[in-house]
């Protein structure tokens, strides 16, 4: 049996349940206990603080873990990072009062910043040979600078609407962040045959991601033309039609260029184009 740390509530535990879900683990989420068993894979799911994930992973409290790589970092507990997510994307940066000129790292020295990263940012000061002063809060960091507790923050930051609205502005990034499984040290055998099935099922939902499997008719005048676009895995699959002048062409696209390319087919002739979503995609 495995045990997987996760976050018992907050801005991880939505997307990293989904991934559970869609790499077919089944966790009963109506029954929020401490420790929940999957009913259909040998993995129990221990919900945490998410900061409290790391130290449990390193400790063998639990086997592995999902957190984020900022709470990771600032833990600076001995685990493995095994994967990167994809999901829980943030960045950790320094910001300052909207008015204030700001002429480079240099403006920190002699300030006095707040953060609830105290670890990282003392990294940063000490590699940019900056003396200032941190002053470590929870909760609301933003609203420091306005009530003069600090000059400055060390936060984290997603859209940045949360700077604006407390009339700050972000001048430097520190760190980027995302959502990282992390691994103790120590997993014996039996264990980490557990953790490489999981991670074929997690390679399987993400290498769906953002992806669509394509269909066309193609006039075989123009095959090659239409092949020569299709920027799919391998070569695309080329079936005959009952009408030998047409075959049907079918392929995998990436979302982002999907409507440059699909006006591409049209113009040369492609028709009949079904496109459907994938599930899961095996390399």
């Amino acid at each position: 049996m495995l045990r997987i740390a996760v976050q018992s509530k907050g801005r991880l535990y939505e997307d990293t349940m989904s991934l559970l879900a869609e790499a077919d683990i089944k966790i009963n989420s109506s029954k929020r206990t401490l420790l929940v068993q999957a009913s259909n894979f040998p993995l129990e799911v221990l919900y945490l603080r998410d900061d409290d994930i790391p130290q449990s992973v390193a400790a063998g409290v639990a086997d592995i873990g999902i957190v984020g790589e900022n709470e990771f970092a600032e833990k600076d507990e001995e685990a493995d990072i095994i994967m990167r997510l994809g999901f829980g994307r943030c960045r950790l940066s320094l910001a300052i009062p909207k008015y204030e000129e700001y002429d480079g790292p240099r403006w920190f020295e002699g300030k006095k910043i707040a953060t609830s990263y105290p670890v990282i940012l003392r990294k940063y000061l000490k590699k940019n040979d900056i003396q200032a002063g941190i002053h470590v809060i929870t909760g609301s960091v933003e609203i420091s600078p306005g009530i003069g507790l600090a000059d400055g923050i060390f936060d984290i930051v997603s859209s940045g609407s949360t700077l604006v609205s407390n009339n700050l502005k972000e001048v430097e990034t520190v760190m980027e962040s995302e959502a990282v499984l992390i691994a103790n040290k120590q997993l014996d055998g039996d264990k980490r045959k557990i953790l490489s099935e999981m991670l074929f099922r997690i390679d399987a939902v993400r290498n769906a991601e953002d992806k669509k499997y394509v269909r066309m008719n193609a006039p075989k005048a123009r095959l090659d033309e239409i092949i020569s676009v299709l920027p799919g895995l391998k070569s695309p699959t080329v079936i005959p039609l009952a009408d030998e002048e047409w075959c049907s062409v079918h392929t995998v696209l990436d979302e982002k260029r999907f409507w440059e390319i699909i006006g591409r087919l049209k113009d040369m002739g492609a028709q009949g184009i079904l496109v459907t979503p994938i599930e899961k995609m095996i390399l």
